[in-house]
């Protein structure tokens, strides 16, 4: 039902920010195959299909299971190139030559292929080669640094900057976008995926506002980075959060009116001398109430408010709910399908695989004979 319907897509399977881009594409309609190593399939086929495993970034994709040491489990691979729209890819530069699955060999067996490759440092480059994780791809692109309050050390946002947004994201987009023009020009084309060029992205528009002068050197003073008493969190009276992103002025005179500070003799909201001041009258004033209490006062108004909510709290608030931010498969909550789609919403089409739960369907599917698949398992070239 997705946009990306019929568009055939082979991820090798990896680790955090490559499976999440194949989640995407897998989540708006695109037959998305994961070529699993032989060597991770266990006892009884993998696993029983009746119990997915809980890596939900593994959901909507099919599992083939291929030893890649193997030259048939190689000529395999190339085989379901052939038909395939587009592959992904999260090895260090390289290794997927070693293995004789690189851009050129697979673009020679499918001139139309998108080729994507995911990695932290790029293909090239003094760092491509070495190892690397997101704390290390934000920090090298400027984006860790700003990061934290202010006469703290930066503070890395869990892995959602390099690995998911400049990561796995930027690799789906950019999938999509080399599929767009492959459908125009008839060629494909080697996507270089880099998390530290996407996480450089992400900072636009900070280095917009550096640039304009409204951005400071100094960690935790700035307007987004907790410098500001309008557009921070605090602590209520039970020991939970609340955020307030009040900026524009209509907005902070409604944060003004709610918290009873309207009329009250204050600096102006822009005179940053005053923030660290303002901000300790405004946690003094967050504590007298609780977190229920606020939300009854501030919700639904223009002071740009919402609680902070724990993961087990965000499915079952009234707005998440109603819009079905977080859907259940298999038993698990996760998150929805996103963006939205009105006349070809896209779904969660099954469950995580377990490692070659679908290799026989999926190389038969896939134009493979039934000889030829038994061939090739009595090799032990595919499991």
């Amino acid at each position: 039902m997705g946009p990306l319907s019929g568009i055939k897509i082979l991820e090798i399977a990896g680790i955090g920010p490559g499976p999440y881009g194949a989640m995407l594409l897998a989540d708006l309609g695109a037959d998305v195959v994961r070529i699993d190593r032989s060597s991770n399939v266990g006892s009884m086929g993998g696993g029983d299909p009746a119990t997915p495993p809980a890596d939900i970034l593994g959901r909507g994709r099919r599992s083939v299971a291929v030893d890649l040491k193997h030259p048939d489990g190689v000529a395999t691979v190339l085989d379901l190139v052939a038909g395939a729209d587009a592959l992904i890819e999260g090895f260090r530069p390289g290794v997927m030559e070693r293995l004789g699955l690189g851009p050129d060999v697979c673009l020679g067996r499918n001139p139309k292929l998108v080729y994507g490759r995911m990695t932290g440092w790029g293909q090239e480059g003094p760092y491509a080669s070495s190892a690397g994780h997101d704390i290390n791809y934000i920090a090298l692109a400027g984006a860790l640094e700003p990061l934290g309050r202010a006469g703290q050390q930066p503070t890395p946002p869990i892995n959602l900057i390099g690995d998911f947004g400049g990561g796995g994201m930027l690799l789906a987009f950019g999938v999509c976008a080399a599929l767009v023009e492959v459908s125009r020009s008839g060629e494909g084309q080697v996507i270089d995926a880099a998390m530290v060029d996407g996480a450089a992205s992400l900072m636009t528009m900070t280095w917009s506002f550096k640039h304009m002068g409204i951005w400071g050197p100094d960690r935790g003073t700035n307007l987004l980075d907790t410098g500001a008493h309008f557009y921070d969190t605090y602590e209520t009276s039970d020991g939970k959060y609340v955020s307030i992103g009040s900026i524009e002025p209509q907005f902070y005179a409604e944060l003004l009116r709610l918290t009873g500070l309207e009329g009250a003799d204050l600096p102006k909201q822009m005179d940053r001398s005053q923030w660290p001041a303002l901000k300790e009258r405004f946690a003094e004033l967050f504590r007298q109430k609780t977190r229920d209490e606020w939300c009854a006062l501030m919700e639904h108004t223009d002071v740009c408010f919402a609680p902070v909510l724990s993961m087990d709290e965000a499915p079952q608030h009234p707005h998440i709910a109603e819009r079905g931010t977080f859907t259940e498969v298999a038993g698990l909550v996760q998150p929805a399908p996103a963006p939205r789609f009105s006349r070809t919403p896209g779904e969660v089409s099954r469950p995580p695989a377990h490692a070659g739960q679908h290799t026989d369907e999926v190389l038969a599917d896939w134009g493979l004979s039934t000889d030829r698949i038994a061939e090739l398992r009595d090799a032990k070239a595919i499991a």
